[in-house]
C-alpha cells in the first residue's frame, strides 16, 4: 500500500505540473487537426475519476430533441451489444483482468483503474435482454452464454454465431429466437491475450467475411515487436474456408468497427498512443484499407516519428494518415453507421462511444458524439448526443460509454455504459 500511495502521490504531481504548464486549449479534433508537438512525459500523467454511477433520478444530458432513458440496468460491466433479427438484445458484460504489477506506474495505474471499476473480476458471460411490450424497456433477462474469456464483439450469420473472446474467435451454433446457446462451441481463431484485450466483430455487408479489431500488448511495441505480431491489426476471417489473415497493420487499438454503406467501406475507431501529451496524438477515425499500414509504433498520424521507437523508415514511408482526429486519449471504443431519419435532427453519420482515457491533465472523452458524413466522407465537426457521464470537477464518473448500436426499432440508439452498469436508449424527445 504505501509503494502504491509514493506512486500515485507521484503521478500526481506530474498532473499538476502539466496543468502549470498549461494543458492545449482546442482539441486535435477533424480531418486536418493542430497536432501539438510531442512532449515526452517522464511518469506519464495518470488521472481518473472515481466511479459514482446514477443516483436519484440522475440521467445523462441529451441533446436538443432527444430523451434517454434506461434499457437494461443490474448488469456487471457491460462493454458491447449486438441486436438479433428478432429484436432480442445481447449485451457483453466482462472487464480487464490486472496482470501482475511490475513496477511503481503499473501499480498506480491498476490502483486508479480500478477507482474506476475497469479492473477487477470478470462476468465473462452474454446476457440476452427482451422488450416483448415494445415500451422501450427490457422486461426478460437470460444468460446467453457464460464461461468465457473476456467476452466482447459479438455477430451473427445464419445460424453461426460468433463471439469475439479475448484469446480467440468462437463459434455456436444458433437456433432463431433461442434464449441461451446450446451448440456446440468451435475455435476459429487464435489471438494473443493480455494487453487490449477487446475483440471487436463484424460481418462483411454479404456475410461471407468477420473481422477482428486486435490491440497491442503495449503502448509503443515496449517489450519489442516479436510479443507484438499478429496484433495492433484488423484480421479478416474468411468463413467458407476458414482462412484467416491480417488485413489491416499498424493500428494500436482498432476497438469499433462499422461499414459506410455509400462506398461499402470498413472504418474503425482506434485509441492512440500515451506519453506525449494532453493531444499528442489524438485518437481517430479512419476507413480502412486492405494491406494498409497505420504507422503503429514507428510514427502517428501518418509519417509523424515517435523518437521513442527503434526505426524502421519503409515502415513509415508507407504509413497511412487517418482520416478524421477524435481529439487525445478520448479512448473512443464504440461505433456504429446510423442512417438519417434515426433521430431526429441527424442525419448520415458515425455515432462513436469516448471512454475516457488516463493520460490527461484535463479529461475528455466521457460522451457520445456523431460525426456527420456526406458522400462517404466525415463533413463536419462532431456533436454531442449524450454528455454528462463526468461531473464537472472531474473528480466522479457517472457512467462511462462503451458500445453503441442501432435499437431494434431502428429509431433508437442503445449505448453500453460499463462504469452505471445500465444499457441506455436514446430516441427522439
Amino acid at each position: 500500500m504505501e509503494l502504491i500511495a509514493k506512486a500515485t502521490a507521484l503521478i500526481g504531481g506530474t498532473v499538476a505540473l502539466m496543468r502549470r504548464l498549461g494543458a492545449p486549449q482546442h482539441q486535435a479534433v477533424g480531418a486536418s487537426p493542430q497536432i501539438p508537438e510531442a512532449r515526452k512525459q517522464g511518469i506519464m500523467t495518470l488521472k481518473m475519476p472515481v466511479a459514482e454511477g446514477w443516483k436519484d433520478g440522475h440521467l445523462p444530458t441529451c441533446a436538443q430533441g432527444l430523451k434517454v432513458n434506461a434499457f437494461a440496468t443490474g448488469l456487471d460491466h457491460p462493454r458491447w451489444i449486438e441486436v438479433l433479427p428478432n429484436g432480442d438484445v445481447l449485451v457483453a458484460e466482462s472487464k480487464e483482468q490486472a496482470a501482475p504489477p511490475k513496477t511503481l506506474m503499473d501499480h498506480a495505474a491498476q490502483a486508479t483503474m480500478r477507482r474506476v471499476k475497469a479492473i477487477g473480476e470478470s462476468a465473462n458471460r452474454v446476457t440476452l435482454w427482451r422488450d416483448q411490450d415494445g415500451d422501450g424497456v427490457a422486461e426478460i433477462r437470460e444468460v446467453f452464454v457464460q464461461d468465457q474469456n473476456q467476452p466482447f464483439g459479438m455477430a451473427l450469420a445464419g445460424d453461426r454465431f460468433f463471439l469475439g473472446n479475448t484469446d480467440g474467435i468462437v463459434e455456436f451454433d444458433y437456433q432463431p429466437g433461442a434464449t441461451s446457446l446450446a451448440g456446440v462451441r468451435r475455435k476459429l481463431v487464435e489471438f494473443k491475450p493480455h494487453g487490449h484485450w477487446t475483440r471487436s466483430l463484424i460481418l462483411s455487408p454479404d456475410g461471407s467475411k468477420l473481422y477482428a479489431g486486435v490491440g497491442s500488448l503495449t503502448n509503443i511495441a515496449d517489450q519489442g515487436m516479436e510479443v507484438e505480431e499478429g496484433r495492433a491489426a484488423i484480421w479478416e476471417l474468411d468463413l467458407a474456408s476458414g482462412a484467416a489473415r491480417i488485413y489491416a497493420s499498424g493500428l494500436r487499438n482498432a476497438v469499433g468497427m462499422a461499414w459506410e454503406p455509400e462506398r461499402s467501406v470498413l472504418w474503425t475507431v482506434v485509441n492512440e498512443r500515451d506519453g506525449l501529451g494532453d493531444e499528442t496524438p489524438p485518437d481517430y477515425l479512419t476507413s480502412v484499407r486492405d494491406g494498409g499500414f497505420y504507422g503503429w509504433p514507428y510514427s502517428y498520424w501518418g509519417g509523424t516519428v515517435d523518437d521513442r521507437v527503434p526505426q524502421d523508415p519503409d515502415q513509415v514511408a508507407r504509413a497511412i494518415a487517418p482520416d478524421y482526429a477524435l481529439g487525445g486519449h478520448t479512448a473512443s471504443l464504440g461505433l456504429c453507421w446510423m442512417p438519417a431519419g434515426t433521430l431526429p435532427g441527424f442525419g448520415d453519420g458515425m455515432v462513436i462511444g469516448q471512454h475516457g482515457s488516463w493520460n490527461r491533465s484535463k479529461l475528455s472523452g466521457y460522451r457520445l458524439i456523431f460525426v456527420p458524413f456526406d458522400k462517404g466522407e466525415p463533413s463536419g465537426p462532431p456533436r454531442d448526443i449524450l454528455s454528462g457521464f463526468l461531473s464537472d470537477d472531474e473528480k466522479l464518473a457517472y457512467g462511462r460509454p462503451v458500445g453503441v448500436t442501432i435499437g431494434p426499432d431502428r429509431k433508437s440508439l442503445l449505448m453500453a455504459d460499463d462504469v452505471g452498469d445500465v444499457i441506455w436508449r436514446v430516441t427522439g424527445a
